[in-house]
Formats: structure tokens, sequence, C-alpha cells
């Protein structure tokens, strides 16, 4: 992809990028929406994502391209206006040279610029962290800067929270930042403290994105957020990471019955994270399974972010021979479902579960047999 990069970067822009930084997609493997709660997560990132190519020039204009969008986009060096409609992917980006000066760091002037990927769109596969990390690596290679990892991470989070609106924690950022191929990433959101944990050889990756839609942007996430913030307040801690099963239970009455939902999924999510970190350790798949099943009726019934196509993915994934257990990934109200398997759940098992879910919403999945990747880089 490297050199495909390049020689779409010379079409459209007719010279040779400088710079080529690449990021990885992740699967949220276990741990909905506790990452700006406090908690703890473990992610996978993944063999596809997202490569940025630039080169610099001298006249101060900004130019930016995808190989998923029309013409280039010209951008002022001294416009950092947040973009609508079809343009709004340049958002991310333009975030990240937002969030270069906040982490002291320098942002390049003048540029071309050109995105491509891999990544199937709207599957909750988070290509939007994919691209600000891409984006960070190589406008701070432009500016002959290398921080740390850690900063990397924080300055796409930054991006995304305060440029784009997102309130997401780090768990998307982080993992596409510190990924390693046949590892999951953990981390402890409070530091936050980065970490790898093993993946057992027989455990393989099955996403079936629905592309219906994915409303983060739209309000659903953002309300979620709240929600979590204003059950913080009710049990009288800063984040729901410090309110164990008990308090949360003690402190029932001071709750809405809406907003106890949504903490007692993150509490009890919290600890999913824990147990399936140590079976993990222990390579117990059937009980990691368990938990990854767990998760997903939770977000069902108790954060209410799921949707009646991704409850029909579960269920059908779950009866099927081979699949140790199913939830959605990532934040949820549409995209996609993950399936985690033995290496005997194959393409015939896969059309199966297709065909099951055209028969009852009239269109077929996309069905993505995932490998884990290494994190963000320069190539």
């Amino acid at each position: 992809m490297k050199q495909l990069t390049a020689q779409k970067f010379r079409a459209v822009y007719g010279r040779a990028p400088e710079i080529v930084a690449y990021a990885p997609g992740r699967i949220e493997f276990i741990g909905n929406h506790t990452d700006y709660n406090g908690g703890t997560v473990l992610g996978a990132a993944l063999d596809r994502g997202v490569w940025v190519a630039v080169a610099g020039r001298p006249d101060g204009r900004r130019q930016f391209a995808s190989d998923q969008r029309g013409a280039p986009v010209e951008v002022r060096a001294d416009d950092l206006t947040k973009r609508g409609g079809a343009t709004s992917w340049v958002n991310y980006p333009l975030g990240v040279l937002a969030a270069l000066p906040v982490f002291g760091a320098t942002a390049p002037k003048g540029f071309d610029y050109l995105a491509t990927s891999n990544l199937p769109s709207g599957a909750g596969l988070s290509s939007s962290a994919a691209i600000e990390l891409a984006s960070a690596l190589a406008f701070l290679e432009m500016a002959g800067e290398r921080p740390a990892r850690e900063t990397v991470v924080q300055i796409g989070k930054h991006a995304e929270n305060n440029f784009v609106g997102v309130p997401c924690g780090i768990l998307d950022q982080g993992v596409s930042g510190f990924g390693q191929k046949n590892r999951l990433v953990f981390i402890d959101c409070r530091g936050p403290v980065f970490a790898t944990v093993p993946l057992p050889g027989d455990a393989h990756f099955w996403i079936f994105n629905t592309h219906t839609k994915h409303a983060l942007v739209d309000g659903l996430y953002a309300a979620r957020h709240r929600e979590c913030m204003a059950a913080a307040r009710g049990l009288g801690v800063s984040l729901l990471v410090e309110a164990d099963a008990a308090a949360l239970e003690a402190g029932k009455a001071k709750l809405a019955p809406e907003i106890f939902k949504r903490a007692k999924h993150v509490v009890d999510e919290i600890a999913r994270v824990g147990a399936a970190k140590v079976a993990l350790a222990e390579g117990d798949l059937v009980a990691v399974g368990k938990l990854l099943t767990a998760s997903h009726r939770s977000s069902q019934f108790l954060f209410e972010n799921s949707t009646a196509e991704l409850d029909f993915l579960v269920d059908a994934l779950t009866t099927t021979a081979h699949v140790f257990g199913a939830r959605l990934t990532g934040g949820g109200f549409g995209g996609a479902v993950m399936a985690m398997t033995s290496g005997a759940f194959g393409d015939k098992e896969a059309r199966a579960v297709a065909a099951a879910y055209r028969e009852k919403f009239g269109t077929a999945p996309d069905v993505l047999h995932a490998l884990t990747g290494d994190g963000a880089m320069l190539l």
C-alpha cells in the first residue's frame, strides 16, 4: 500500500511524496465505553489501516486529498475552520494541525496531502483514529520532531475531542498507536498506561459490517458520555472507574433508572475486561468468549447502544459452531459485530450467517476475516 499511496499521490499532485506514514484500524475487543469513564479496555490493531503521504510546498497552501473523495480541498495555512458536508473528512487532519501546538509541536504551513485506506467505512474499526495518528506522524516528521508515542496518541485524541467534537476516550488512538501483531493492547485509561497481552494462537476475528448508520457525532455517543458523567456525580466520584458494584448498588436510589443502567454497564464492563485479561493469560478462549457475549448483552439491555441488526448477528453467531463469543465493536448505534472464533470457523460459516442476515434485513453484511497488525509508524 505504501507504493500504491505514492503512485496515487503522484497522480494527484504530479510529484512524489516526501513522507508516508501509516496507522491501523482497531477492533474494540472488550471494554465498551469504559475508556472515558477512566476504566480499562482491551483492543486489537488490525493489519488494515490508513496511509498518509505528504510533501511540503513553499507557498503556504495546504491541499488535502483522499482516495475515497473527489478533488483536493484547499485550505489556507491560517484557516482552522471546521468543515461540513462532503469535505468534513478534512476535519481529522485539520484537528491534528490544531492540536500540535498544544503539545509543543510545530504545525507545518504549506503541503500537499493524500490519505488512502483499505478499512471498510462505517464498520466501527476507527478509521478516524487511524487518519489522526498517521497524519500526526507525517506532520511531526515534516517539522523534524519525533515525540514519544504516548504524545502522538494524545495528539490524536485531542483532535477528536476538541476539533472533530467526539468526546471519546483513549481507546481508539491508543490501540492504533500501540498495536502489535499477535497481541492485544491493554489500556488503563487513568494514566493512561499502555501494555500488550499475548493473543492465543487459535483466536480469529471475523467482522460483520451491517452498514447501518454510525451516528457518533450526531449526538448518541455524546448523550451516553453525559449520562455516565451524571452517574459519577450522583455517586460522588469523579469517574465511574472509582465505583465498584457494591458502591453502585448502595447508591442506586440516588440515580434515575436510566442513569443507573448506564453506570451498571460501565462498572460491570470494567470487571469483564479484568476477567478477560486473566482468561487470555490462561489461554481460556471459551471463558473469554462468554465475556464477549456478556458484554454485548450489557450493551443491548443496559447501555442501549446496540441495534436490531447487531443483536441479530450476535444471536446468529453465538449459535454457530466454532464461535467463542460475539459482540458489537466500537461506539455502537450501528456499525459492526466482532466474533472471536477458532480456526475451524471459515468462509462457509460466515456466508451462512450473512445469508441469514440478508433474509432478515434484505441486504447482506460485509464480512472481513481480520488479522492483528502493528501500530502506527513512519514508512
